[in-house]
């Protein structure tokens, strides 16, 4: 394994899909807590297949199912820690950990969104954070990060119950992080990223 292969502790990301658009903030599926997944079979295969595709052809570190208006409580990522060491996975039915009393530290750092794309914020979470819950193949699976890592399984983990982290903004930084969407808005059309690739 190179230096800079990627972390896969539960197996590598599912290839051959199709990159599909991203569906946005607004869009009833992207506010509402997403459907726990109960199968795991070839059509879930094929949804994360597609999610890794999209999540590539955009540049993003991590996907949620509903971030391709499926009602699906699935995630990937693809995503550096504080070393630089990417990890990748996929979890369905994600349950998020976070530390506790003195070991529980804020990061505050710049979050962006590619259902919101192009606009960025500050917004402080904790610096570490665990995520469990089934892999692809119904095998429990576990990943925990610091860094823009544990930033990722957070805002990924939020996706999946509903929450974009423009909810988790001051009325002010919302207003203000609105108002940069809307100046970058015309170079994202509304099939991005599928009508870049």
């Amino acid at each position: 394994m190179s230096d800079d292969a990627p972390l896969a502790p539960h197996g590598p990301l599912p290839t051959g899909g199709t990159t599909r658009p991203i569906t946005r903030w607004g869009t009833p599926v992207m506010h509402r807590p997403q459907q726990l997944v109960t199968v795991f079979d070839d059509a879930l295969r094929a949804l994360a297949a597609d999610m890794v595709a999209t999540m590539y052809a955009a540049d993003g570190v991590g996907l949620a199912g509903c971030q391709i208006g499926e009602d699906v409580a699935i995630f990937v990522f693809d995503c550096p820690d504080e070393s630089g060491r990417r990890t990748v996975g996929v979890v369905c039915n994600p349950v998020l950990t976070l530390p506790e009393g003195k070991e529980r530290e804020l990061d505050e750092d710049q979050e962006g969104c590619l259902s919101f794309p192009g606009a960025f914020h500050e917004l402080a979470r904790p610096d570490f954070a665990t995520v469990s819950g089934p892999g692809l193949d119904g095998e429990p699976v576990t990943f925990a990060g610091d860094g823009l890592l544990a930033r990722c399984l957070q805002h990924e983990t939020d996706h999946t119950l509903g929450t974009v982290f423009g909810d988790r903004l001051a009325t002010k930084a919302r207003k203000k992080l609105d108002k940069l969407q809307a100046k970058v808005a015309d170079d994202y059309a509304p099939t991005w990223p599928a009508d870049a690739t």
